[in-house]
């Protein structure tokens, strides 16, 4: 009897465990961090920054994750009528919202401390002012006000690889902005993949995403849009001459598969495509930060080989 009381208690702590990594969205801090990386080390290719790379990322990440949480506690009756969501922590009941509450702003509070404790004020700052545009103003207004909302509030998301810059400079640099920039182009036809996909549910809890204001046509044409204008941003660090050929050639060819899916997704006006487009973005991305990396550490390895 009392193994099995034991059992019982484990597994309820496991899923506490689990409902409560669920409210961090773990996959979007995932990602958000990998671009901030990117930043870190960018910013001195060569020279590792370890302090950065270590508390920076802790930092980065539980502010992120703080903000996600938050955004749970916001929208948890929105996310109970949407079948995306409907299974959250809080829409089933499995988390009280007084904890969640708590919890997120016990994790924002301790991101904020190890950022001012352990790498710089800007950093700390700038982490700040992202946290509330994402859990305050987008989640409470944007979302809900306009369907720019994605393309106004994306700047909240488009922080972390300028929060690595200046995690290891303390300073804002212009190619810092421009990696803030292809992240902010980014998010809309990104966002809007998604958005197209899930119609249905936005519509039914009223919230103006462009498909349900505009129609699904408009939508199609506005990621296109978006998509070539990002294709241009992307090539910003190959005409500021930061980075050369090989970047180059990979921000092309990825752009090239980008612009494919959203005009197949125009063509063809089908569901499956919007959400084919909605992961090629995230591949996308993923790989486009890569590439940065491979071409500013390719000549500093290259260089670092011994010639017989």
């Amino acid at each position: 009897m009392g193994q099995a009381k034991s059992i019982q208690t484990d597994s309820c702590f496991s899923d506490q465990c689990a409902a409560y990594l669920e409210l961090c969205k773990p996959r979007v801090v995932a990602l958000m961090v990998f671009t901030a990386w990117v930043g870190m080390l960018l910013a001195r290719p060569g020279v590792w920054p370890w302090n950065a790379l270590i508390f920076g990322s802790i930092g980065i990440a539980l502010m992120a994750a703080s903000a996600a949480a938050i955004n749970h506690v916001v929208d948890r009756k929105v996310d109970a009528q949407m079948l995306r969501t409907k299974n959250r922590p809080l829409p089933t009941g499995n988390l009280p919202v007084s904890r969640c509450l708590v919890f997120a702003l016990a994790l924002g509070a301790a991101g904020l401390l190890v950022l001012i404790w352990r790498v710089n004020l800007l950093t700390a700052g700038l982490t700040f002012l992202s946290l509330i545009g994402y859990a305050i103003i987008y989640t409470l207004y944007l979302k809900r006000a306009t369907p720019q909302n994605i393309v106004i509030g994306g700047a909240a998301g488009a922080a972390p690889p300028l929060l690595g810059w200046t995690a290891v400079t303390g300073q804002v640099d212009p190619y810092a902005l421009v990696l803030f920039l292809i992240v902010f182009t980014w998010t809309p036809p990104h966002f809007w993949a998604l958005a197209i996909y899930r119609k249905e549910d936005y519509a039914r809890v009223g919230i103006p995403m462009l498909p349900v204001t505009h129609g699904d046509a408009y939508t199609r044409g506005q990621i296109i849009a978006y998509t070539v204008l990002l294709i241009i941003v992307t090539m910003l660090p190959f005409l500021m001459g930061v980075n050369g050929v090989v970047y180059l050639i990979g921000a092309l060819l990825l752009g090239g598969g980008f612009l494919y899916h959203a005009i197949m997704l125009w063509y063809t006006s089908s569901p499956q495509w919007a959400i084919k487009t909605f992961v090629f973005s995230i591949v996308y991305l993923l790989i486009l930060f890569t590439f940065l990396l491979i071409d500013r550490y390719l000549p500093i390895l290259l260089a670092r080989i011994p010639v017989l």
